[in-house]
């Protein structure tokens, strides 16, 4: 006589695993979308950061500042604005939902501008 020993899952269980992992696909993924939002906000804040610090030491060194400035970081834009006394920043990157961060030479301040 054959044993009929079936190993396996039934067909309702591997329908609940795969609406499962797709009940958790659906809230990961608008987070992840959320948190390289945020890590991209991040790398302009670094730079602009960055880039206040660089100005500051060739000020330091030379006495004037270096308006030809480039920063190497993937899409993100770096404009900076020699007032001779002063150096204005400003930074941006497509992806970055807070808008232009920036720093005024001026005020010494750092914030974000929609």
């Amino acid at each position: 006589m054959l044993k009929n020993n079936a190993a396996g899952f039934t067909l309702i269980e591997l329908l609940v695993v795969v609406a499962i992992i797709g009940i958790l696909a659906a809230i990961a993924i608008p987070q992840f979308a959320s948190y390289r939002a945020q890590a991209f906000c991040a790398r302009v804040e670094s730079d602009v950061r960055n880039t206040v610090t660089t100005q500051e030491a060739t000020y330091a060194a030379d006495q004037a500042y270096d308006p030809t400035v480039t920063i190497e970081s993937d899409d993100v834009t770096i404009t900076v604005t020699d007032n001779t006394t002063s150096v204005d920043v400003t930074g941006t990157h497509a992806t970055c939902t807070r808008g232009t961060f920036t720093f005024s030479g001026s005020t010494g301040e750092y914030a974000w501008v929609p």
